[in-house]
């Protein structure tokens, strides 16, 4: 490790070879391993299992449970500067490595998009719109909840689900009958009013220690079964509708004093209104394309935040189409990859465990322009059975 240094009252710099420490060993800590790496720094990460798909790309690891607060201190003493790359690292654990570490991406966004209550009203506070929405704590609340913001509406558990886990569409007033008798006493949920939506869309800003923001265009994201399809970018917004998201998420960002890179996900109405779903203070899924489409991407500008660098200025240089690949379509990419259009480029999580549903890997399926890059997307998707899949 090296002395990270010190410029001025607040600027603090950790320059290479210094030895950044990942809370987190899944697909998302291994692109920002490699993108350190690449970099010059050293990487440890903190992952439960020994052979997570950061691993390859680390120096060492402290292989332990996340809510270890022993291990977490184990491996902020090896390391110059810590950040964690998914939510489900205890706030707990970030907050108490703040005041004895540098992790300069802090846990107050973290605390606040582990609960949807907390991160609906960051989002508005923000500027952002959001679906009606209120708290509810047992049956007799959600009827009253129901009654006021109507449906159809989505309950949701307020802390924890991803991927459309923890989520109950509310359709009729026979769905939410069904429910009697099962909500524990003293749950927490949330019931968001359904929204129409056109498509999807999500928007990523990355903040650096001084303030400073910059923001990747607005991309266009297609889910099935609750998990993230097919993103394309850029998604091709008004000028003035892609200012005003960017505008958002870098209040949000600011608002929160975060360091690093922050997504927002959001529904676009048909007449043009944008709503905020949720937020995730940390890479996303739906900036994989930056790999292969962008000056720079989201690994690297997140690098560059949590280790005081400057932010490099996102700039597209090829329409992407990003295609995520799930356990079930995983052995017909590895099949058939030799057969993938030349202009497709592949990125793979080396999970042991293949399973339906599970993130595999992804294809950036680039173009020199929009309708070049759909086409060699649909040549992909055909190649990996996608579309039948989902019929």
């Amino acid at each position: 490790m090296n002395e990270c240094q010190q410029t001025g009252l607040a600027r603090r710099i950790a320059r290479p070879p210094a030895v950044i420490g990942i809370l987190g060993g899944g697909q998302l800590g291994r692109m920002m391993a490699l993108a350190a790496r690449s970099m010059g720094y050293g990487v440890r990460v903190l992952d439960p299992a020994s052979r997570c798909p950061a691993r390859v790309a680390a120096d060492g690891a402290v292989t332990a449970p996340f809510d270890s607060v022993q291990a977490a201190r184990e491996l902020a003493r090896q390391c110059d500067v810590l950040t964690y790359e998914f939510e489900n690292v205890p706030a707990e654990i970030v907050t108490a490595l703040e005041q004895e570490s540098w992790f300069p991406q802090g846990g107050e966004a973290l605390r606040i998009s582990q609960d949807r209550l907390r991160e609906k009203q960051a989002l508005r506070e923000a500027g952002f719109e959001t679906a009606a929405y209120r708290p509810v704590t047992s049956f007799e609340d959600l009827q009253e909840a129901a009654d006021e913001i109507g449906l159809p509406a989505i309950l949701k558990t307020c802390r924890g689900g991803y991927d459309g886990k923890g989520q109950v569409p509310l359709r009729t007033g026979h769905d939410l009958q069904r429910l009697h008798g099962t909500m524990d006493a003293g749950g927490h949920w949330i019931l968001e009013k359904w929204v129409p939506f056109q498509c999807e869309l999500s928007v990523l800003v990355a903040r650096g220690s001084q303030g400073e923001t910059r923001s990747f265009p607005v991309v266009k994201n297609v889910h099935r079964s609750g998990i993230l399809h097919r993103t394309t970018a850029p998604a091709a917004l008004a000028p003035q509708q892609e200012a005003r998201v960017q505008q958002w998420a870098q209040a949000l960002a600011g608002r929160l004093r975060y360091v690093g890179i922050l997504a927002v996900e959001l529904f676009y109405l048909k007449d043009g209104t944008m709503v905020a779903n949720e937020m995730a203070p940390r890479p996303h899924n739906s900036g994989h394309w930056t790999l292969d489409g962008c000056s720079v991407s989201q690994f690297e500008q997140h690098i560059r935040a949590v280790t005081g660098l400057p932010l490099a200025e996102p700039v597209v240089t090829r329409p992407t189409v990003m295609l995520n690949v799930l356990g079930q379509h995983y052995a017909a990419l590895l099949a058939g990859i030799d057969t993938l259009p030349a202009n497709c480029f592949v990125h793979i999580y080396g999970k042991d465990d293949v399973r339906p549903g599970r993130k595999m890997a992804h294809i950036n399926c680039t173009g020199t322009n929009a309708a070049e890059a759909r086409e060699s997307a649909r040549l992909a998707e055909e190649l990996l059975q996608m579309e039948a899949d989902h019929e």
